[in-house]
């Protein structure tokens, strides 16, 4: 009896729980583009729509072999200077990696440590668009994120539509942590997944 319970308890950790970093589309990480490959400025925008907390979310949901944690961040600005069409348009947004949150109060204090995040060398993350584009029924957005002092030209799917009044936006997509070099493995029995999900929802009023 006492076998059949270890070697229950370690097929457990051999399987653990599923990777939700694997359950959904991983985004494109390239090196960033160079001035020279940057896309021309268009013509000034017809409206710059805020972006902040009361109108918009930045969560992700990272994992270990045993457990995924929901989390996010409750400080960023920037805006979306819209374009006509819709694909001309460009985003920008700086997040305060100190106002990221975890379920567990634990873990977001560890998350902010130099082991993960770094907030205290690292205190902002940024993400500017250089490309919309119509993939089908969706779009692929691709810009440059900066995250833990790492650059890299990222490309994720994304649901974007707009009416008279507002501009919605939405994406779900995985992001290998190690390429931003946070590369804290975890305990050795219970190791940290490397994907990480990150989830956009951006409700922009007009006017």
């Amino acid at each position: 009896m006492r076998a059949t319970i270890v070697l229950a308890a370690t097929a457990f950790l051999v399987i653990g729980c599923k990777d939700p970093g694997a359950e959904v589309t991983a985004a494109k990480v390239e090196a960033p583009a160079a001035a020279k490959d940057m896309p021309a400025a268009d013509s000034p925008s017809a409206a710059s729509l805020p972006v902040n907390p009361s109108n918009s979310k930045i969560e992700f949901v990272g994992a270990k072999v045993t457990a995924s944690h929901p989390g996010g961040f409750t400080d960023f600005s920037g805006k979306v200077d819209l374009g006509d069409p819709i694909e001309q348009s460009r985003l920008e947004v700086t997040l305060q990696t100190a106002s990221l949150y975890a379920d567990k109060e634990k873990l977001t204090k560890h998350l902010k440590s130099p082991d993960f995040f770094d907030v205290a060398q690292f205190p902002t993350a940024t993400f500017q668009s250089t490309q919309i584009k119509k993939e089908g029924e969706g779009h692929t957005i691709t810009g440059e994120l900066t995250l833990h002092g790492v650059t890299k030209s990222i490309s994720f799917p994304a649901s974007i539509s707009a009416s008279e009044s507002q501009v919605n936006a939405s994406a779900e997509f995985s992001i290998n942590r190690k390429d931003f070099g946070i590369n804290y493995p975890g305990m050795q029995d219970d190791l940290i997944r490397d994907l990480v999900v990150v989830k956009l929802t951006l409700a922009l009023p007009r006017g």
